[in-house]
């Protein structure tokens, strides 16, 4: 299995620093979710382990070497950065054939990634002429055509549809549990939290978190009920007798933070109270993230120290 090793990574430019000191594992087996503020260190962090980018000090290795010396390296790694990174004058069979010669693959390699990702209709159309989405799944093709033990994908669901999102969805899913390394940056929080198992934060160009996504929402979120009830004043008494707040939500339910369902279950039982509906109130990535995260001036670098 491969991983993707980043040891004590640093990335100046200039006096700017984009990546401070960074060290992390992205694991096979799993969707690592990419996350952090514009500006943190996630699209330099990727480019250095393309070998895009030269790092001030530090490695980053995939199966433990460095990208540069990969022999065909798109059977190594397949990576989606750039959408509009394709020739516009080349057609996407074209772009996929270059590709595929350039690093010894065969050419029935181009016409099954072109079918896996919906675009076998429009092959001989010309790179510009695709649409912003057409360009994408062109860009997923191409992180494909190798069948490489690792993917990196940068804002892959850009411009998708609706059918497009749930297929990258699958697909990442799908790659991950052949035990192969999928790492996806985004900023879309509801798709990170519906595709990946684990989350990797950045700050700054520095970690801020590394865990399963279970794990970082249990930390970074509070707990919550909402329900509703026929007896508010008696509701409002017994949980405050308890140690709890019930706060009003405008729809005639109420909110408590810091507890369970069972607990105020219990409660209520035990008081009598009628309950109309009880439920924990699922914990939300986007919520976790930006308590993490703060404010994104707080983590987005200064004008000392501003990194991709």
């Amino acid at each position: 299995m491969t991983s993707i090793d980043i040891h004590e990574l640093v990335k100046n430019y200039g006096r700017t620093r984009a990546v401070a000191g960074l060290t992390l594992s992205i694991r096979p087996g799993r969707v690592t979710g990419f996350l952090g503020p514009n500006g943190a260190g996630k699209s330099t962090t990727m480019r250095i382990v393309l070998g895009l980018d030269r790092p001030t000090s530090g490695t980053a290795t995939v199966g433990g070497r460095p990208y540069a010396r990969l022999d065909r390296p798109l059977r190594h790694v397949g990576a989606l950065l750039d959408a509009s990174a394709a020739h516009p004058a080349r057609t996407a069979h074209g772009h996929l054939l270059a590709l595929a010669h350039s690093n010894r693959m065969p050419r029935r390699r181009v016409t099954e990634v072109l079918e896996r990702m919906g675009l076998a209709s429009v092959a001989k159309r010309r790179v510009r002429a695709l649409s912003l989405g057409m360009r994408q799944r062109l860009g997923l093709a191409a992180a494909l055509l190798g069948d490489p033990p690792v993917l990196m994908l940068d804002e892959p669901s850009n411009g998708l549809d609706p059918e497009g999102i749930v297929q990258l969805r699958e697909l990442a899913r799908g790659l991950a549990s052949e035990g192969r390394t999928v790492l996806i940056s985004s900023h879309l929080m509801s798709e990170v939290a519906a595709t990946a198992d684990h989350v990797v934060v950045l700050g700054r160009g520095r970690l801020l978190a590394d865990s399963p996504m279970e794990t970082f929402l249990k930390e970074h979120t509070r707990r919550r009920v909402r329900l509703r009830t026929t007896e508010n004043d008696r509701l409002r008494q017994v949980l405050a007798d308890g140690g709890l707040r019930a706060v009003p939500d405008g729809d005639g339910r109420w909110t408590v933070d810091g507890t369970e369902a069972a607990h105020v279950g219990a409660l209520a039982a035990r008081s009598q109270v009628p309950l109309l509906e009880l439920a924990d109130d699922p914990t939300s990535l986007e919520e976790a993230y930006l308590r993490l995260t703060g404010p994104e001036s707080e983590f987005t670098a200064d004008a000392q120290s501003k990194g991709a």
